[in-house]
C-alpha cells in the first residue's frame, strides 16, 4: 500500500517489484515445486489455517471482506447510475454519435461500411500487402472503431493510415506504434477487444507470429475479434534468407482452434478477406499477405472473389469434366491458372480451386465441399509456398504437393521460387503424375 501511494505521486510509470515465497506460510510445502502444480492437501491446509489463525472452514471469507464487498457494490451501483444519467443526456443531444458508440460497443459495423471497399484493375501487379493497405485506408474513415498498428513495421506491412492520428501520451489516435514487441502487441489487442468499443488489428511479418503465439491462442480461446495482418508470407521475402522466410507458420496458425486464416490469391481476394475479418465477431482472423507483386485476376474470366467467404471455391473450371484439380493459395494461385492453361493445351482438363481459408472451407456443408472437390476426382495437386502439413485432408492419398518442406535460402524471391520448384512446368509434371497414379 505504501508503494502504491508513493507511485501515485509521480507522473511517470512506476515498476513495483513484489518478491514472494510460493505457498507461504504452508509449513512443509512453501517454497517448493510441489505447491506449484498440486493441491496442498487437507492436512497441510489445516496446519496453514492454524498458522494464519483462520477457522478450519473451507472457503472461509472474513466478515470484514464481506462488508467491504458490499460497499463496493453500492459504490458501483451509484457510479453506474450517475454515468447512465449523463450518457442519456449526451445521447439526446448527439444521437448520431450515440449510435456510433452503441454500435462500437456491441461490435456492429456501420451501415453500408463495405461500400468503401476498393476495386482493382485486372492485369495490374499488386502485392497483397499493398492491396490490404488500400483496403484499410478506404475503410478507416467510415469505421471509427478500427484501431491498430504494427510492431515497428508499419511501412512494410501497409498499416499506415494516411492522415490518421497517432495514439501517444499527447492524445488519442487510431494508429498505435507498438514498438518491437509482438507478444505485448498481441496481449494489448486482446485487452482492447475484450473491453469492447474498438476493432483492433496488429501487424508484423509472418515469421514473427511465433513471438505472438500465446496471445493469438488466447484471443482464439476467448473468442475475441482481433485481426492480424501478417505480411512477407513466404520465400518471396527474398534475400533476408531462411530466418525471415516463413515455412511452418501458416500450418501453426491453421492448427489453432477458432482462428480463421486467410491467404488471398490477389488484391480482390484481399478485399474479401478483410470483409470476412471484420464481419467475424466471435474469434480472431489472420490475413497472410505477400511482399511481392501478384497479378490482379480478371474476374470476367475467373469466378467472383465472393467465394472467399466459403474458404475455397472453383476459381476456374474446365469446359469438360476435370481430370485433375489444382488447389492453390496466395501467390501460387496465378501459377495454378497458368498450369491449367498449359494442361488444357495438352488435352488435360484441369480445375483450379482457390483455397484462401481451410477453416472456412471445412465449415461448409458436405454438399458444397463435394461440389468444389468431387470425391471421384482423386488426381489433385496442392500448391502453396509453405509446409505440406495439414494439406493431406484436401489432397487425398492420390495427391501431389508443390510445397516447402524445408527451410528457404538467401536469394531474390523470384529466383527462389524457381529453385524450390514453384514453376508452371513442375505443377504440370506433378499433375500428370497424379493422373497416372490414379488411373
Amino acid at each position: 500500500d505504501r508503494a502504491l501511494t508513493e507511485a501515485a505521486r509521480h507522473d511517470r510509470p512506476t515498476l513495483i517489484v513484489l518478491r514472494t515465497t510460493i505457498a507461504d506460510p504452508a509449513p512443509t510445502k512453501k517454497n517448493t515445486s510441489e505447491a506449484h502444480g498440486a493441491p496442498l492437501g487437507a492436512e497441510e491446509i489445516r496446519r496453514t489455517r492454524e498458522i494464519l489463525d483462520w477457522p478450519d472452514t473451507p472457503f472461509h471469507v472474513p466478515e470484514e471482506a464481506r462488508l467491504d464487498l458490499g460497499r463496493c457494490v453500492n459504490r458501483g451501483a451509484a457510479a453506474h447510475s450517475n454515468w447512465q444519467a449523463r450518457h442519456d443526456d449526451w445521447a439526446a443531444s448527439y444521437p448520431d454519435l450515440a449510435l456510433d458508440l452503441a454500435n462500437a460497443m456491441t461490435g456492429k459495423l456501420p451501415a453500408d461500411w463495405d461500400g468503401a471497399l476498393p476495386s482493382f484493375k485486372a492485369g495490374s501487379g499488386l502485392a497483397t500487402r499493398q492491396a490490404s493497405s488500400q483496403v484499410l485506408n478506404a475503410l478507416a474513415p467510415g469505421i471509427p472503431a478500427l484501431v491498430g498498428g504494427s510492431a515497428d513495421l508499419a511501412g512494410s506491412t501497409g498499416v499506415v493510415i494516411k492522415g490518421g492520428s497517432v495514439f501517444s501520451s499527447e492524445g488519442a489516435g487510431a494508429t498505435v506504434h507498438w514498438g518491437i514487441r509482438e507478444h505485448g502487441m498481441g496481449a494489448c489487442l486482446n485487452g482492447m477487444a475484450a473491453h469492447g468499443g474498438v476493432r483492433p488489428y496488429g501487424s508484423t511479418f509472418l515469421v514473427f507470429a511465433d513471438y505472438m503465439k500465446p496471445s493469438i491462442r488466447l484471443a482464439a480461446l476467448m473468442g475475441l475479434p482481433v485481426t492480424y495482418v501478417f505480411t512477407h508470407d513466404s520465400i518471396g521475402v527474398g534475400e533476408d534468407g531462411p530466418t525471415h522466410q516463413p515455412v511452418e507458420q501458416v500450418a501453426m496458425l491453421r492448427g489453432i482452434p477458432n482462428l480463421v486464416v486467410l491467404r488471398p490469391g490477389d488484391a480482390t481476394e484481399t478485399a474479401e478477406a478483410w470483409r470476412v475479418a471484420l464481419e467475424r465477431r466471435s474469434g480472431p482472423t489472420a490475413l497472410i499477405l505477400t511482399r511481392q507483386k501478384l497479378p490482379v485476376l480478371d474476374r470476367t474470366v475467373v469466378a467472383p472473389a465472393a467465394g472467399v467467404r466459403q474458404g475455397g471455391y472453383v476459381l476456374l473450371d474446365s469446359p469438360m469434366p476435370a481430370q485433375v484439380i489444382l488447389i492453390a493459395t496466395g501467390s501460387e494461385v496465378s501459377l495454378a491458372l497458368e498450369a491449367a492453361a498449359k494442361l488444357k493445351g495438352a488435352g488435360i482438363m484441369a480445375r483450379v480451386v482457390s483455397m484462401p481459408s481451410c477453416e472456412l472451407f471445412a465449415a461448409q456443408p458436405a454438399s458444397y465441399r463435394e461440389q468444389v472437390l468431387p470425391g471421384a476426382t482423386r488426381a489433385r495437386v496442392v500448391i502453396e509456398a509453405a509446409t505440406s502439413f495439414g494439406w493431406h485432408r484436401w489432397a487425398t492419398d492420390g495427391g501431389q504437393f508443390v510445397t516447402m518442406d524445408r527451410f528457404g535460402a538467401s536469394a531474390p524471391g523470384d529466383e527462389l521460387f524457381v529453385e524450390f520448384g514453384f514453376t508452371v512446368d513442375r505443377i504440370v509434371a506433378l499433375a500428370r503424375q497424379a493422373l497416372e497414379d490414379n488411373s
